[in-house]
């Protein structure tokens, strides 16, 4: 099944057409940056720009840095905060005439990886953290999604964790990688002490420098870089559409 999986994100919107059976694009993938500021409104045209461009006709799923429950989003992580109490779900199914569907952007991503990616396979329990203008997080038990887990807002050093250890901290505060690698190994020290995963998959952007800093990190739990790379919201979002359309 071909599926149209859309990732919002702080700074782009991205999209592709995917085969949810193999986790492929069908197309190139399309970005258009985020607009700002990212209402609702303003996103929607961005959506239905991409859905246009790919004459698209079908299911949609839809990834968002948000907090969803029933297509409606209750928190607004990196986005304008006019999303949190929308339905977003028939907002862009009005505009586009297709059924869509919305989940969390890191809820995604993890669907991705567990399906086809770093954790195809893995029983136990596995914590998917990307790394980028936040932290995300997706926590799996022996394949099964706990939806809307929001980790990267437990407090660390007084403050939000991913003001301190996302990967856009690291950009905007100049650290070396070492430096930034001790946030993150602080970060993920907290999660097995509360989770204890068997495996951590650290995805985002910044996990294709995963050599960098993976090394460094001193967790008890396996940790190993998301194999999807910037796909996995798309593909994410694209496998729950295919669910939910049977």
């Amino acid at each position: 099944m071909i599926t149209l999986g859309v990732d919002v994100g702080g700074t782009g919107v991205k999209a592709a057409p995917v085969e949810t059976t193999t986790g492929e694009m069908n197309s190139e993938r399309q970005r258009i940056p985020t607009p700002q500021p990212s209402t609702p409104k303003a996103v929607l045209k961005v959506v239905r720009r991409l859905v246009k461009q790919f004459e698209w006709n079908g299911p949609i799923g839809v990834g968002v840095p948000a907090v969803v429950r029933d297509g409606v989003t209750l928190t607004a992580a990196n986005i304008h905060k006019s999303w949190i109490g929308t339905n977003v779900r028939d907002m862009l199914a009005e505009a586009t005439g297709c059924p869509v569907t919305v989940i969390n952007d890191a809820d995604a991503a993890g669907i991705a990886e567990m399906t086809f990616g770093a954790g195809k396979g893995r029983k136990g329990t596995v914590l998917v953290v990307t790394l980028g203008t936040g932290i995300g997080t997706a926590l799996f038990h022996n394949g099964v999604l706990m939806p809307n887990t929001e980790l990267g807002h437990i407090e660390l050093k007084g403050k939000d964790a991913e003001k301190y250890a996302a990967d856009i901290v690291r950009k905007t505060e100049d650290l070396k990688w070492k430096d930034w690698a001790e946030r993150v190994d602080e970060y993920l020290h907290e999660m097995e002490r509360l989770f204890w995963p068997e495996l951590i998959v650290v995805g985002g952007g910044v996990s294709r420098k995963h050599d960098k800093f993976l090394p460094r990190l001193t967790v008890k739990a396996e940790v190993v870089p998301a194999q999807m790379l910037n796909e996995a919201g798309i593909i994410g979002a694209a496998l729950a559409a295919s669910v939910e359309a049977g």
